[in-house]
């Protein structure tokens, strides 16, 4: 499908390394702050965008957004706002744990997760219910902001989430994606047309 005029740029980083995600334990709506490591990733990745044109930075609530999204903020000037919709996806009883862990605890449960986006773990918060919200959440960013550069500081689950939309993925295609901490990825919406994913878990910047 053809499309006209100038889209939208979504500009999707994913926040610096913290304690849990060296340890690849869920880290949903835990508040965890960046490492020592994660803050100097952050700081590399505003370098990296500090001259890419942002006109909006919106974040995550989440301390270790913030935190990155904010050394975004002081090289561009441009004030970090943040929005619930783009947090982490909620866990449930598996915060804190690794996928080892969580398999030896809850086979049955893990089994069916992995299989149905409609799917919660205990206590926590389905692929389905994020897509829904992170879905609202872009929405309200793009409206009014055709032809700007939008930053959004968010996590693992809703950038895959975005990419996903863009690309029109099944769910099972979240599995078959690996995004690096500090990573970006780049996206055009079109306002008559389809998105466009231009980049995925570009990470050139941490590697000076």
């Amino acid at each position: 499908m053809p499309v006209q005029g100038e889209p939208a740029v979504t500009l999707l980083l994913r926040h610096g390394q913290t304690p849990m995600s060296v340890q690849k334990r869920y880290a949903g709506r835990s508040d965890v702050p960046l490492t020592g490591i994660g803050m100097r990733q952050a700081v590399a990745a505003a370098k990296r965008l500090a001259s890419a044109g942002i006109g909006v930075i919106v974040s995550s609530p989440l301390e270790r957004a913030v935190q990155t999204a904010q050394e975004v903020a002081a090289v561009t000037g441009v004030p970090v706002v943040t929005d619930d919709g783009f947090r982490e996806a909620d866990f449930g009883a598996w915060e804190g744990l690794t996928f080892a862990e969580v398999k030896e605890r809850w086979p049955a449960e893990l089994t069916t997760w992995l299989a149905d986006p409609a799917v919660a773990p205990p206590g926590g918060e389905s692929f389905a219910e994020v897509s829904e919200r992170v879905t609202a959440a872009l929405h309200r960013v793009l409206v009014g902001r055709e032809r700007q550069r939008v930053l959004i500081v968010s996590h693992v689950t809703p950038i895959k989430m975005l990419v996903a939309a863009a690309l029109l993925a099944p769910p099972p295609a979240l599995y078959r994606m690996h995004l690096d901490v500090a990573a970006l990825c780049e996206i055009d919406w079109y306002a008559d047309g389809p998105a466009v994913l231009r980049s995925f878990n570009d990470t050139a910047h941490l590697n000076h």
